[in-house]
């Protein structure tokens, strides 16, 4: 694997697989060593089942992945609204900044987005840029070759 400072449309490069790499290790009945095989997947099988139907994620304003996927997010997002209102009506002085908003989840998530300049140039979605490196030893090999 090439080494990356960068991360436009890499394909060795995965943020969100990092980002579950953490969350798993910092789990405190993580056992960092596993007895066995066997041991492993009863562990990751109920961290999963954990991960996606308990575990209330900050990147998705604090639901569940199942409930996103769902959808019933959105009446729980009322629920929410509505406690927030009436908790805002009972004591509106605590709330220095305004009626407080309940957070919907992102409506898309990606690790590179093509930028509207980008989209006007043409550039595909799909595009697999070359790492730095490896960029820089293709250039070379071309310019050898070329001589």
């Amino acid at each position: 694997m090439t080494g990356s400072h960068s991360r436009p449309r890499v394909s060795n490069d995965n943020p969100f697989s990092e980002s579950q790499f953490k969350t798993t290790k910092y789990q405190p009945d993580y056992p960092g060593r596993f007895k066995s095989v066997s041991h492993a997947r009863q562990w990751f099988e109920s961290y999963v089942d954990w991960y996606n139907f308990e575990h209330h994620h900050s990147g998705l304003a604090g639901f569940t992945p199942e409930q996103v996927f769902t959808g019933r997010y959105q009446e729980l997002a009322v629920t929410r609204q509505q406690a927030l209102d009436s908790w805002y009506q009972a004591n509106p002085e605590r709330f220095v900044c305004g009626r407080p908003i309940a957070h919907m989840p992102p409506t898309s998530v990606a690790t590179n987005p093509i930028s509207p300049e980008e989209a006007k140039l043409g550039v595909p979605s799909a595009v697999n840029f070359p790492t730095l490196a490896r960029a820089k030893h293709t250039a070379r090999e071309t310019t050898l070759i070329l001589e």
